[in-house]
């Protein structure tokens, strides 16, 4: 359930976005949406595309947001769920959805933080925040994040469980504005000493030494 005053700040930000039209293809805002560089897309699995491969295509620059030739579709009904991690920690900001036009569309989606893969069973439950999506051919409308609660993500599910009508749905863009840091990789070297060393255990009587290293 998404509250009154979600709706008031997306309204509000939506006729910005209609009265300064100029600003979509503003650099700053193609920067702002660049997080789909940041996903590690080697992770990224799309369930109930139509076509394999395709559900990657819709993570693409600002600037082709509008491109109708790269699209995923959904293949047996309306649903599609996207699992991905990122290569470093995100805070995530703000969504947009561009769909496939009409009742392609999608209508609803459910978003989880840090809980890749989940299947379509597990989906069911209540997402880590739930939106209403609009038909946005241009991608003015950006469903903003409680940040917050999507502080610290190193992994997002998408679930699009509904559309406004039709058989199959479609989406040619998957926008992701936030902060990003890189990941914090340390490694622990584990040292074994044996300081008195037996000649019955050993081959030779050198010090015994192994190491091995944990990632």
């Amino acid at each position: 359930i998404i509250n009154t005053n979600y709706f008031i700040q997306t309204n509000l930000r939506m006729s910005c976005c209609k009265d300064e039209a100029h600003q979509h293809d503003d650099p700053e805002r193609g920067r702002e949406f660049s997080l789909y560089t940041k996903i590690d897309f080697q992770t990224l699995t799309c369930l109930n595309e139509s076509r394999e491969g395709d559900g990657a295509s819709v993570f693409k620059p600002w600037d082709q947001r509008k491109d109708q030739t790269t699209f995923v579709e959904s293949d047996a009904d309306e649903e599609l769920l996207f699992n991905f991690s990122f290569t470093g920690s995100v805070k995530l900001k703000g969504i947009i959805v561009i769909g496939g036009g009409g009742e392609t569309d999608p209508s609803h989606l459910k978003v989880f933080k840090n809980a890749v893969p989940l299947t379509f069973d597990d989906v069911q439950r209540h997402g880590d925040q739930e939106f209403d999506l609009q038909h946005d051919k241009d991608g003015v409308m950006e469903y903003q994040t409680r940040v917050a609660r999507f502080n610290n993500c190193e992994s997002l599910t998408l679930y699009f469980d509904k559309n406004f009508g039709a058989d199959e749905t479609r989406i040619c863009y998957i926008g992701l504005r936030g902060d990003f840091s890189e990941a914090q990789k340390r490694g622990v070297v584990i040292c074994n000493y044996e300081s008195a060393p037996q000649l019955k255990d050993h081959k030779t009587a050198s010090k015994d030494y192994s190491a091995h290293g944990i990632s």
